[in-house]
């Protein structure tokens, strides 16, 4: 019996994430873990992924068209608290933000926060909104 072929590329070309805001750093009781938000981009073309990311904040103007690049059937996990992986730009931590990510592919975003801030620790992921 031959086996079936399935041609899955999956993704959206266009992802919202509205609830960004990085955590403080952790408690004492923590301090192995550090509070973060990441968001985590998928890529299973066959090229390249070139994702623009604009930042909104409430107070202020909005940082546009900061490129990135996911390879071909890749992954790739940019940190909202390394200046390096979006652009250079520098998050506050307790900042509100939010986030749009439009790729020339389809790609698949998800978005996590490490929670510190109190004993339980907790970490959620929650997948964008893609259109």
């Amino acid at each position: 019996m031959e086996a079936e072929v399935f041609s899955m590329t999956g993704g959206k070309k266009t992802w919202y994430i509205a609830d960004g805001w990085i955590p403080r750093r952790g408690i004492e009781e923590h301090a192995n873990y550090v509070g973060h938000e990441a968001v985590i981009i998928l890529n299973t073309q066959s090229q390249n992924a070139r994702i623009y990311m604009d930042i909104y904040f409430e107070e202020k103007e909005p940082w546009e068209n900061i490129e990135i690049t996911v390879p071909a059937k890749k992954v790739r996990c940019l940190r909202m608290d390394n200046p390096a992986d979006i652009g250079n730009q520098c998050l506050q931590r307790h900042e509100q933000y939010a986030l749009r990510l439009r790729s020339d592919v389809p790609v698949i975003v998800q978005f996590g926060r490490m929670d510190t801030t109190q004993s339980n620790l907790a970490y959620i992921g929650v997948m964008g909104y893609g259109e």
